[in-house]
This record gives structure tokens, C-alpha cells and sequence, in this order.
């Protein structure tokens, strides 16, 4: 059986990344995803393009996405096969984070409803529209995932982590001293541990 581990970047990011998992596991076809903008309606299509793709000529495969990356994948794939999904710092409450940078803007709902759209000091924008797709498409994720967590995550609290675990087949791992993005030696280190446990 052919097995592929299909990569799905986070935000400000590329499908090259991939690149960094290809020689650790020779044993899977490794793919990276270069999806279109920042709105899940936009990046589903090409994730599942890309995922046909892989499934024509791949039996298993497993999905490996990074923060807003795994939000992206639990949204567009959850009609397809996967065998499991391995994420590392996701966000799986999207509501949850658009209502906390509201906060952090001190934008109220009736203020994002009127404008459509809000700039945000910290770089983002709030986004009515991107609100209400959150909430009126819920996801509904059902491969076995495994979560790499660092206990400095900024993005998603640990309280979103545990009620995700209490709702999913699901797995978490932390990292005490890890960050939303993990890039230091060390990270990097506790990260391709945990990838070779996990597959």
C-alpha cells in the first residue's frame, strides 16, 4: 500500500515546507499544499484538489498541517479519507480566536457586522464574513489526530486544546517551553520526535 503524508502549511507559509519532512520519512510520498488566500471557502478547494490528487495513485494517507493550516484541513477534508492527521499547533476553535482578536481590538459584533471589514493594529483583519462561515459551517472531523502543543502558545489556550480532546479521537502531546511556532533548535528537535512516535 502506498502511503502519503499530504502537508498543509499555516499562515505566511508554503507548500516547500514539505520539503524539511521528505527526507526524514522515505516511506511516504510527501506532498505540500500552496492553497489560495486566507479564507477556508478559498483554501478548501485547492486542499482537496491536491488530496484527489494524492488519493489516485496513494491508499493511506495522513495529514500533516500547521495552525490555521489544520483548520483548513479539518474544514476541507472532512468527507474525505484520512487515515490520521498529525498538528501541530492548530487552531481548532476559529470562533473562539476571531471573537478573542475582537477583543483584542476592542471590536464589537455589531461594529465588524456594519464595516464587513476591520483592520487590526497587531496585522490582522476582522472579517464579518469570515465570522459567519465559521459559524454556520461547524466542523465535524473524525480521523484519529495526534496535537503537538506548546504551553506558550499565544493563538490557542489550552482550554480549546481540552475541549477538542473531549470531543474528537484525539491525541495531545506538550512541549513545556514551546511556542505557537516552533522553529528553535530545541522545538524542531521535540518536533520530529513526536512525528516518528506519532507515524
Amino acid at each position: 500500500m502506498k502511503k502519503a503524508i499530504l502537508y498543509i502549511h499555516g499562515k505566511g507559509g508554503n507548500a516547500l515546507e514539505a520539503e524539511r519532512y521528505r527526507e526524514s520519512w522515505p516511506d511516504f510520498t510527501v506532498t505540500g499544499v500552496d492553497y489560495r488566500g486566507e479564507f477556508p471557502w478559498l483554501a478548501g478547494e485547492d486542499i482537496r484538489r491536491a488530496y484527489d490528487l494524492l488519493r489516485k495513485e496513494h491508499t493511506r494517507i495522513t495529514v500533516l498541517a500547521n495552525s490555521i493550516g489544520a483548520y483548513f484541513a479539518m474544514h476541507a477534508l472532512e468527507d474525505r479519507e484520512v487515515e490520521r492527521a498529525l498538528f501541530i499547533s492548530p487552531i481548532l476553535d476559529m470562533e473562539r480566536l476571531i471573537l478573542d482578536m475582537m477583543s483584542w481590538a476592542h471590536v464589537t459584533e455589531r461594529e465588524l457586522r456594519e464595516k464587513g471589514e476591520i483592520p487590526t493594529e497587531f496585522g490582522e483583519t476582522l472579517s464579518w464574513s469570515y465570522l459567519r462561515f465559521v459559524r454556520e459551517h461547524p466542523i465535524r472531523w473524525k480521523p484519529h489526530t495526534e496535537i503537538l502543543y506548546g504551553d506558550g502558545d499565544h493563538l490557542t489556550s489550552r482550554e480549546t486544546v481540552e475541549a477538542f480532546l473531549k470531543t474528537h479521537d484525539a491525541a495531545l502531546t506538550v512541549m513545556k517551553g514551546g511556542e505557537h511556532w516552533f522553529h528553535t533548535e530545541a522545538q524542531l528537535a521535540f518536533l520530529d520526535d513526536w512525528m516518528r512516535k506519532a507515524l
